[in-house]
């Protein structure tokens, strides 16, 4: 399973936050904003939290792509 954040950075980039703004306000730790930058899998009250303090659903930062998609991109 493979995940793209891409979503949320361009939220971020319309709400004029910077990463370390949603790190402070989400109390996030800069471990998780580096695996949220990677791509990489993050446990999901994580991602909660983030939704909670965007006020936005899961569908709103996140998105699954296959395995073969993610090598092309």
């Amino acid at each position: 399973m493979a995940v793209r954040y891409n979503k949320l950075w361009k939220l971020l980039i319309d709400r004029k936050m910077s990463k370390a703004d949603l790190r402070r306000a989400a109390d996030i730790s800069s471990n998780t904003l580096t695996k949220l930058s990677k791509d990489e899998s993050v446990a999901l009250p994580i991602l909660d939290r983030i939704c909670s303090t965007l006020k936005v659903d899961y569908g709103d930062i996140i998105e699954h792509v296959e395995e073969e998609q993610e090598k092309e991109a």
